[in-house]
């Protein structure tokens, strides 16, 4: 009894001494709470926009293709250059480094308005020697239709259509067609197609779709 009294006495006197901040004994610290500032409740982590409202894009702006890019990007989509792109360099934004040092990529009018002369040029050369391959495989804009001469497109199944236009949305903007925006396209091509019938061009429809294909700006934004 008596030994358990001083035990009780001595831890009596070290939690004293220690109250009184003595030297070589632990004094208890605040513990610091990180601030509420929103980001520390997220484990520290900023969330990423939401795509949907960013025309599924999350982090910087789209950017518009640079001039040599931009030749790049028709020679790798149809398999032949835009004969006409060193000349219309300077109007497309590539820099001299004379007068303007440094290349622009503002999709303005002008930039518009050669692009689509551009993608008439190469789109109506491709869709006619399209035409006249008859292995599928060798073809660019109908590789998707069958071996054999191609016929009346007109006559295509609502499938065979939507092959077409799935293949060529992934090989001009590495992303398919889906959804409403495959129907809406499906319906141009479907008019493309009785137009050209009509005018005996048959080639004009594949060059309608490549136009619209190599225009929009997901060919050319990156």
């Amino acid at each position: 009894m008596r030994r358990l009294l001083l035990l009780a006495l001595v831890a009596l006197g070290t939690a004293a001494c220690d109250q009184g901040g003595s030297p070589g004994t632990l004094t208890p610290v605040d513990v610091q709470q990180p601030p509420d500032d929103g980001l520390h409740g997220n484990g520290g982590v900023v969330p990423l926009p939401d795509p949907e409202q960013q025309d599924g894009r999350v982090g910087r702006s789209a950017r518009r293709l640079t001039v040599d890019q931009l030749g790049t990007s028709i020679q790798t989509a149809l398999g032949q250059p835009w004969s006409k792109l060193n000349s219309r360099a300077a109007s497309l934004g590539r820099a001299d480094y004379a007068l303007v040092n440094a290349e622009s990529t503002e999709a303005n009018l002008v930039f518009a308005k050669f692009l689509e002369d551009g993608a008439r040029e190469v789109c109506v050369a491709r869709a006619s020697a399209d035409l006249k391959l008859t292995v599928a495989k060798d073809r660019v804009l109908a590789r998707t239709l069958p071996d054999g001469t191609v016929g009346d497109l007109r006559k295509l199944t609502d499938a065979q259509v939507r092959e077409l236009l799935v293949y060529l949305s992934t090989r001009f903007w590495g992303s398919p067609l889906h959804g409403e925006e495959l129907t809406r396209w499906a319906g141009f091509f479907t008019k493309a197609a009785a137009r050209a019938e009509t005018i005996k061009k048959r080639d004009q429809a594949l060059a309608a779709l490549c136009i619209g294909f190599m225009t929009d700006s997901r060919f050319l934004t990156y």
